[in-house]
């Protein structure tokens, strides 16, 4: 195990080999262990912040199945609440997931003295801040070792995973087309803020493994981790079921993608087609796990967490541009865009949703049958859930039907078996090293 800080309830630093303590409260075999990637900052913060706002509730309010897509509206607290919780962040800097974790529990306390001073105050945040872990494991989804190790730590560590959120995301963005950017933002200026085609990418970027660099920090890292963590996910057979949630982006798009060039190092639009590849696994993932009926299946659930504020294409800007990129996200919203959360904490509500919600309380689509006549006709095959909000910013889940067709599902195929091969391949290396 690696030593690593934690921190007690009284908030006094301590170094310790982590042993998560589920001797205390009513159901510890029920306490959620969450991973989520790319925690220090952007929406992955968000995720956690919005985890612990809900959690640190006997009735969050982001698992009610009240929303329009919800095959029964209801209020439902039987399996939504728990008094204890294991965060992994899962961070390639250990120094930024250092201080984000102490940015948590700082907020986990504030939440803490919010409830405090309500009346008929219960004790539960109390109970649930002592019950409340927070650490920080390093990982680089750039070099698939660190993603082996980082997957055998914690199931040397922890007992089993709940909730594993592929979060982390990068995009090889060099310079922006101001020609383009305007000519769009006077064609839809809504559209030119939500998927914007004006990002000029590098083409040929390859990773210290070897493989195209894009397509592995956004696709086969979270594959292989997936695939490290399956059997320890598949433990946690409480009545939630064990979740993985793939955050695609509304940027996901099959247009540019060649499935001869699946690595994606020859793609000018390599960020684009790893999120279109992360859709298209995810789908195919969750089929394959529904068809197991030993046992509760691992379900894996598409997340567009919108339009947010983050530091993702801040680099290409400067601070006036920054300013007026804001404006033009909130002229978008008043507009009557839905997907402009613009704050990360908002961004976070679809994640934070399928972490907690019942799932039966989520729709389903049946089986439907490709159209062999024209293969690229497509079918509707599930959904994506999305982060909305209103014009005034008042947040909510929405859904967004995910669309497939003959061609896409043999790209699909293809493309999960250079994955599985891949990983045979680095895992075979890493059991000789």
């Amino acid at each position: 195990m690696n030593a690593v800080s934690l921190k007690t309830t009284e908030g006094t630093p301590m170094t310790a080999c982590i042993t998560p303590s589920f001797s205390d409260g009513s159901s510890p075999s029920s306490w959620p262990v969450i991973i989520v990637t790319g925690a220090n900052s952007g929406v992955g913060l968000g995720i956690c912040q919005r985890l612990l706002v809900q959690l640190i509730s006997n009735s969050p309010t982001d698992a009610q199945p009240y929303y329009d897509f919800h095959v029964e509206k209801t209020t439902t607290t039987g399996d939504t609440s728990f008094n204890g919780l294991t965060l992994i962040l899962a961070c390639r800097s250990r120094q930024r997931g250092e201080v984000a974790r102490e940015e948590l529990y700082q907020f986990a306390d504030q939440q803490v003295r919010r409830f405090e001073i309500l009346r008929g105050y219960d004790g539960y945040a109390k109970t649930f801040r002592k019950h409340l872990t927070i650490v920080v494991h390093t990982i680089d989804l750039s070099r698939i070792q660190t993603v082996l190790q980082f997957a055998d730590e914690v199931i040397k560590t922890y007992p089993y995973v709940s909730h594993l959120i592929c979060n982390a995301g990068v995009a090889s963005f060099v310079s922006i087309n101001w020609l383009l950017a305007i000519k769009q933002f006077i064609s839809d200026c809504v559209e030119s803020v939500t998927t914007p085609i004006y990002y000029t990418q590098e083409v040929g970027q390859v990773s210290q493994d070897g493989l195209g660099w894009v397509w592995q920090c956004n696709v086969f890292g979270h594959y292989v981790l997936f695939r490290a963590l399956k059997s320890h996910l598949a433990k946690y057979q409480t009545s939630t079921g064990p979740r993985v949630i793939w955050m695609s982006s509304h940027e996901s798009s099959p247009i540019y993608y060649d499935p001869t060039d699946w690595q994606l190092i020859k793609s000018a639009h390599s960020y684009e087609s790893s999120k279109f590849q992360m859709d298209l696994i995810a789908h195919q993932l969750d089929q394959e796990s529904l068809q197991d009926s030993d046992r509760l299946p691992t379900r894996h659930l598409i997340v567009l967490p919108g339009v947010a504020g983050t530091n993702f294409a801040n680099a290409l800007v400067g601070t006036i541009t920054s300013m007026c990129m804001f404006l033009a996200f909130y002229l978008a919203r008043f507009l009557g865009s839905p997907y402009h959360p613009i704050s990360a904490f908002k961004a976070a509500i679809s994640a934070a949703h399928l972490c907690s919600v019942p799932l039966a309380f989520l729709p389903t689509v049946s089986p439907t049958e490709f159209d062999d006549t024209d293969p690229a006709a497509t079918v509707e095959v599930g959904f994506r859930y999305v982060s909305e909000c209103d014009r005034w910013g008042k947040e909510r889940v929405g859904t967004m039907k995910l669309m497939r067709s003959k061609e896409h599902k043999e790209q699909c195929d293809d493309l999960m078996g250079h994955c599985n091969r891949l990983f045979a391949a680095f895992c075979e290396v890493e059991e000789h090293s």
